[in-house]
């Protein structure tokens, strides 16, 4: 809502009262009411003329508050959302659950999703501030009279862009990532196709990844060798993160002899070359993302090479945290990555604007410090580096 801080107060307690409120949304003007009031729900769609068949949106001003509301929604559709949400785009979603039964008109499968900033905590379900069929509202005074005079509370927040939300259609994003338009809006196409596909134009061919890195990186084997060296011995159950053609999966198990190792990635074409030259009984490997919950602990030793810098600042934070989760007790973490240097003139490898984003090492040692891990650096070379983080704090306490 860009409304102030007490008109957003204003907001909460028209709809914890069972009112009506016209606000200003980040496209156009919605009349929203709690989405739990069926009575108020029955005034909206009475003052708006539209068919209690059809259904509504439900609006949150923060997405980790709509993500709780839906638990049932798997790790590829909750990845989807925060690369889209908050913003100007709505999205169809799986609605197992029966959640928001009250928003769903005639089909309680599908729920109607939109997320915008604001401060608001409270969920609503809301709707444009017109007549059926009628023009989307940029102002206030474009709001029919009759929707004016039958709401509780209007807020006036200026001339708004006036172009109603893109909707997005993620029903089947989940199971096999396929995603539709449904109503073209304030966010292009091209957008929503960069957010939801753009990943995977820079997936790796396998045939030639081994001879670009090496290339790339001049010091790749002894990167290698200096995460296999930082993992110590003994291990027994590895998780590696980013497995890719399986270089470093072949190193660790030849440090460790007697473990077994479960290797993630999102190319599965890259697996298919790892699974030709690892040991088929010692090795598990799945087709996932750093960002789709880890396989079940507990390993003893998690180790990743040049995969994480894939994600950004918040989702490196949260797969620390998510690897902590999984280890031993004790248990060693291994990251071996690309780093923003601290001279720029170190920056030297090769990155794809958009889809790398590097972080500095204080700021990596700052979130493993913050998951639960004691972490030092133990190899540097120019915009690589290797960092060691032992689990600590909880064996501890």
């Amino acid at each position: 809502m860009t409304a102030s801080s007490s008109h957003a107060a204003e907001f909460e307690r028209c709809l914890a009262g069972g009112g009506l409120a016209v606000f200003p949304s980040d496209t156009v003007y919605g009349l929203a009411c709690s989405p739990f009031d069926e009575f108020a729900v029955e005034r909206l769609y009475l003052v708006k003329g539209r068919s209690r068949d059809k259904p509504c949106a439900v609006m949150f001003f923060d997405l980790d508050l709509a993500l709780e509301s839906l638990p049932e929604l798997g790790p590829r559709t909750r990845g989807a959302l925060g690369r889209l949400l908050p913003g100007p785009v709505g999205v169809l979603l799986p609605n197992p659950g029966h959640r928001f039964p009250l928003a769903c008109g005639a089909d309680p499968d599908t729920l109607g999703l939109r997320v915008i900033g604001g401060e608001v905590r409270a969920a609503m379900l809301q709707s444009s501030a017109n007549r059926a069929g009628g023009a989307d509202p940029r102002t206030l005074a474009e709001v029919p009279e009759l929707i004016r005079a039958a709401a509780d509370l209007s807020i006036d927040g200026g001339e708004l862009p006036g172009t109603p939300s893109t909707m997005v259609d993620l029903r089947r994003f989940e199971s096999d990532e396929e995603w539709a338009i449904v109503r073209h809006g304030a966010v292009p196409e091209a957008s929503v196709t960069h957010a939801l596909q753009g990943r995977r134009r820079y997936l790796f061919d396998p045939d030639t990844y081994d001879a670009e890195v090496r290339n790339d990186i001049s010091v790749y084997d002894g990167l290698q060798l200096e995460v296999a060296e930082a993992t110590g011995s003994g291990a027994t159950r590895i998780l590696e993160l980013g497995t890719g053609t399986g270089e470093t999966a072949r190193r660790l198990l030849e440090r460790h002899p007697g473990a077994r190792l479960v290797g993630i990635d999102e190319s599965r074409s890259m697996l298919s070359a790892a699974r030709d030259v690892l040991p088929p009984d010692r090795v598990e490997l799945r087709a996932q993302r750093l960002e789709d919950p880890l396989p079940p602990g507990p390993f003893d030793l998690v180790a990743s090479a040049l995969a994480v810098h894939h994600l950004d600042g918040a989702a490196k934070a949260d797969l620390f945290t998510r690897v902590r989760e999984v280890l031993e007790p004790g248990g060693r973490f291994v990251l071996a990555d690309v780093v923003v240097p601290d001279d720029p003139a170190d920056a030297v490898t090769s990155l794809t604007p958009g889809f790398d984003k590097p972080s500095s090492v204080d700021e990596q040692l700052s979130w493993l410090t913050a998951a639960g891990f004691a972490a030092r650096v133990s190899w540097r070379h120019r915009d690589l580096a290797v960092i060691v983080a032992d689990e600590l704090y909880r064996r501890d306490g």
